[in-house]
């Protein structure tokens, strides 16, 4: 059980649930050109998580604008009756000219820009989008200052695979273009204690709330 202390705050970063394009065959890419809902799997997701996390006292839940987002993190502020706080740096990469489409068809479209990608996301952008660096810019601060701001308190906050793994990375002492090596399942559950200015990483992407999906 995680312990409450005036001069700390335990964020609960959950990945979103599925949507059709999550579950599409093959995955299809989804950014923020976009606003997907969430399907029946990934509502189902979002229920399990909010169960999971009623065990603890949640003070206040934040969500990426996305819909996908939006509506994850309603299901987590219902046992607490919270209003759900959009941050609007949470919102996930701009993937530009390849919304929609799956790695396959990026690749026999736009070679170059995809083996560009592939190399080194952290420079190299999504054709027409964001690069890893310019996400992790904005993300980085967001979440910091979330648990800044709410010292003493419990925060969930619902944001997307690469805004995640773009902090994830800093927090385990990666280099950006290896954030693929960081998992995060839709709803996988992450989280962090800030204490005294310092963040610690405790969980990477639990995912044991899902089990029987």
């Amino acid at each position: 059980m995680l312990s409450n202390s005036p001069n700390t705050c335990f964020m609960f970063l959950v990945r979103h649930g599925a949507t059709a394009l999550n579950r599409a065959n093959p995955p299809l890419l989804q950014g923020r050109r976009r606003d997907h809902e969430l399907s029946k799997e990934g509502l189902w997701q979002a229920r399990k998580t909010s169960k999971l996390l009623s065990d603890f006292k949640i003070n206040k839940v934040y969500s990426s604008p996305l819909l996908r987002a939006r509506q994850t993190a309603d299901e987590i502020a219902k046992p607490y009756q919270l209003d759900v706080q959009i941050v609007e740096d949470l919102v996930e990469v701009d993937v530009g000219n390849w919304e929609g489409k799956s790695w396959a068809d990026i690749e026999r479209s736009t070679p170059e820009a995809y083996q560009a990608f592939m190399s080194d996301a952290s420079v190299a952008p999504y054709h027409g989008g964001e690069n890893l660096l310019t996400v992790k810019r904005r993300a980085v601060p967001a979440l910091e200052s979330l648990m800044a701001e709410n010292v003493g308190q419990r925060i969930a906050v619902v944001a997307h695979n690469v805004v995640n793994r773009c902090y994830l990375t800093k927090l385990l002492g990666l280099p950006l273009r290896q954030y693929r090596s960081v998992p995060q399942d839709n709803c996988g559950l992450n989280v962090t204690r800030y204490r005294n200015g310092t963040v610690k990483l405790l969980v990477v992407n639990a995912i044991l709330h899902l089990d029987g999906q």
